[in-house]
């Protein structure tokens, strides 16, 4: 049975950091894409970021670009993201989610979250101004 688990989410300030981490028992991660989405109160889910298998191609959203970081660790199964210069409207829930397909090499689309098989329950993120 898969179990995707995200952790590190918390109160920060404006300006501050955070960062999420997330782990998957009974997949293997590095035949995976991985990628971490946010919804907020009333809002659709959107697609943050997201990271190859071996790590080599990546992509941020637009709101997040230059601020977050996100990155794998392989061998511990783990994968992160780094949120820096956290603004108020980054206040969201967090989710981690792989998929078995390629799709962020690729150009982005936000249908492209159907492809995510594997979801976690997801972490709060709450900054405050």
């Amino acid at each position: 049975q898969v179990q995707v688990v995200e952790s590190g989410g918390g109160s920060a300030q404006a300006g501050g950091s955070l960062r999420l981490s997330c782990t998957a028992a009974g997949l293997t991660l590095d035949a995976y894409t991985m990628g971490w989405f946010r919804q907020a109160p009333g809002k659709e889910r959107e697609e943050v970021s997201c990271i190859s298998r071996a790590g080599s191609s990546t992509y941020y959203a637009d709101s997040v670009k230059g601020r977050f970081t996100i990155s794998r660790d392989n061998a511990k199964n783990t994968l992160y993201l780094q949120m820096n210069s956290l603004k108020p409207e980054d206040t969201a829930m967090y989710y981690c989610a792989a998929t078995p397909y390629d799709v962020c090499s690729g150009s982005f689309s936000p249908r492209r979250q159907i492809y995510f098989a594997y979801w976690g329950q997801g972490t709060q993120v709450t900054v405050s101004s």
